[in-house]
């Protein structure tokens, strides 16, 4: 079963759509990188939906959705999701899955809504300290390069802030979390990789019941280059609710 939605939210309209039955298990929301949308899951979406219920949506001004006059940082997201959930009439307890950027927003979520979250999935989600230890490590290319993206929502300063509300917002969370990193990221070196992992590693501090997958095949699109690795982390959290 497929439902393709628009649904008004203060400011904007926002593209969902939900997929799969409703078998009574916990909803899976998941959340787009930087620039992406609700497309960059279809690899998974199919073997998601014989799992639960499953929500994706586009984030403002990207994909199908309207644009909003909101600040594009992670508060804003965080809050725009959580009305499209009312407005769509999704109760909780959900499953969140965030790959990069949309990692960053479902941690924000997850903190500030911690009762109506009953697991989280990080598919290689941006640490909240990148730029200050990762980036460093990397070529002058790849930092002017990464610097240069944020032409899609949010610009460079709103994403950094995004990094710094994660900073603030941290704290102890009592939901299990399943980390999944990327073991074979394009243009890093062995020292970058290495680094990388033990960045991804330590983002398992914020729970008190997490597990660190290493994806060793994939680079950042777990879920586009070793899609089972995202599925079975779903799975695995579905089956302790």
């Amino acid at each position: 079963m497929t439902n393709e939605m628009q649904v008004q939210i203060t400011g904007c309209k926002l593209y969902a759509k939900l997929v799969g039955e409703n078998n009574g298990k916990p909803t899976i929301v998941l959340d787009a990188g930087y620039g992406d949308y609700s497309k960059a899951w279809d690899s998974v979406i199919e073997d998601l939906s014989m799992l639960s219920k499953v929500l994706i949506y586009d984030r403002a001004g990207l994909g199908k959705s309207a644009t909003s006059s909101n600040p594009r940082t992670s508060r804003e997201m965080v809050k725009e999701l959580k009305e499209l959930l009312i407005e769509a009439k999704i109760k909780p307890p959900y499953i969140l899955v965030g790959h990069s950027f949309g990692g960053v927003n479902l941690r924000m979520f997850a903190t500030e809504y911690q009762n109506e979250v009953c697991g989280l999935v990080l598919v290689d989600s941006t640490p909240e300290d990148y730029r200050e230890r990762f980036l460093p490590t990397m070529s002058e290319d790849f930092q002017q390069a990464y610097n240069k993206q944020f032409i899609y929502e949010g610009n460079y300063d709103e994403f950094m802030k995004s990094l710094q509300q994660l900073k603030d917002a941290k704290r102890k969370l009592n939901v299990p979390l399943m980390v999944l990193s990327a073991g074979k990221k394009a243009h890093y070196s062995k020292e970058s990789q290495a680094l990388w992992n033990d960045m991804q590693r330590e983002i398992l501090e914020i729970s008190t019941d997490g597990e660190l997958v290493i994806a060793e095949n994939s680079a950042h699109y777990i879920q586009n280059d070793e899609p089972e690795v995202v599925v079975s982390a779903v799975k695995k959290l579905i089956d302790r609710v």
